[in-house]
């Protein structure tokens, strides 16, 4: 009779839970006093099924008061003596674990991990699991030392590297570093945080080292000694067989050491030096250009000053009787009284009298025919 009243009770529960999300939780949990706790709560997701609401409720007294709340509008912390302490896992599906930072003794109680689903034909389905959570006073325990290198515990000279001490219990947790002396004299203390670095290490920091843990409760607690060795690291050398000597790889292959950095390719240092060269020569150009302008500038007198517009025109001159070509100027004057002739020897021959539109027409040799320079416009002068 007992067996068929467990077979019908069985099935009950296998056709109540079929296709169900299940939660999995521990029945309890102890987390240490002004530590953190995770409480675990979890469950598989199926096909079909949408999370639609989530709870976290802890026991007050005789009635549960709920201190989460997580549905479509987001993460909603309902007790302000909470916040800042709980935070309830969001990365993983299905993980809805409770984080509790900072343990109090009145925190010790009853905590509830609730999940409400929709199902694929529109309805709701909820399930909950309840933790006992449990606030202890731990001692220390015995401290672990690691290191942070994925050398261990021997390192080349140079490298950054930390040693670590680990301990659990009730924080604050309180942390000393020694090194042990090679004359057998007491151990000297070097650090008094968690981690101990070496930046960067040298030889000198090989040695004995070990670290104390002391919590509110118990006694202080000491870790084991473990050996750190600092290497010095020699690069190697390639043997060069024609001398039988040693080169460093710091030379190339001309010949033409580089030293300790990384030197210049020798085409980079010729197209250097070209360039210079190119921009010094083009500097030098440009200087004697200016110069000879200068110089030609300077040449043409007081009357470069002068803007006239000349009218060239070639005539030939070829006088009867005559073999030598001679320079004749034409003078006509406008305005202006004189009694010499229009043409006449080219002469000096200046008048203090103020002529005005007087137009002058010079007549040169050049190759058997006369250039004639037409000067019209002539400004008003005194001589």
């Amino acid at each position: 009779m007992d067996i068929l009243l467990n077979l019908l009770l069985l099935g009950y529960l296998s056709v109540a839970n079929f296709g169900h999300p299940i939660l999995e939780a521990p029945e309890s949990v102890i987390g240490p006093w002004k530590g953190d706790v995770n409480i675990p709560c979890s469950y598989d997701s199926l096909k079909g099924y949408i999370q639609v609401l989530m709870r976290w409720r802890v026991q007050h007294d005789s009635y549960p008061v709920t201190i989460f709340r997580r549905d479509s509008s987001g993460d909603h912390i309902q007790q302000s003596k909470y916040r800042r302490r709980l935070q309830v896992s969001h990365e993983v599906p299905g993980n809805v674990s409770l984080q509790l930072n900072t343990l109090e003794m009145d925190d010790q109680s009853h905590y509830t991990c609730e999940v409400t689903w929709q199902t694929p034909d529109g309805k709701q389905v909820v399930r909950d699991k309840i933790i006992d959570l449990r606030v202890q006073k731990w001692p220390v325990s015995k401290p672990t030392v690691t290191t942070g290198s994925s050398y261990g515990f021997t390192v080349p000279q140079g490298m950054k590297t930390s040693l670590q001490c680990q301990a659990w219990g009730s924080p604050p947790i309180n942390y000393v570093w020694y090194k042990e002396q090679t004359n057998g004299q007491e151990p000297i203390k070097i650090g008094a945080l968690s981690t101990l670095l070496f930046k960067p290490a040298v030889v000198a920091d090989s040695g004995s080292y070990f670290c104390t843990a002391k919590g509110r409760v118990g006694s202080e607690q000491r870790s084991d000694i473990v050996k750190f060795v600092v290497k010095v690291v020699y690069f190697p050398s390639s043997l060069n067989k024609n001398t039988g000597r040693t080169m460093t790889s710091n030379s190339n292959s001309t010949g033409i050491g580089v030293g300790k950095g990384r030197g210049l390719p020798v085409f980079a240092i010729i197209l250097i030096i070209t360039l210079c060269c190119v921009l010094v020569l083009t500097m030098a150009y440009v200087i004697l250009c200016q110069k000879t302008s200068r110089q030609e500038t300077s040449d043409l007198g007081p009357l470069s000053f002068l803007e006239h517009v000349y009218e060239v025109n070639g005539v030939h001159a070829n006088e009867v009787g005559d073999s030598e070509k001679t320079v004749r100027v034409a003078v006509f004057t406008s305005g202006c009284s004189s009694d010499k002739p229009a043409s006449q020897a080219l002469s000096n021959n200046y008048s203090d009298g103020s002529c005005l539109d007087q137009e002058y027409q010079i007549i040169t040799p050049i190759n058997g025919d006369c250039t004639c320079l037409l000067q019209t416009d002539f400004p008003d002068y005194e001589v």
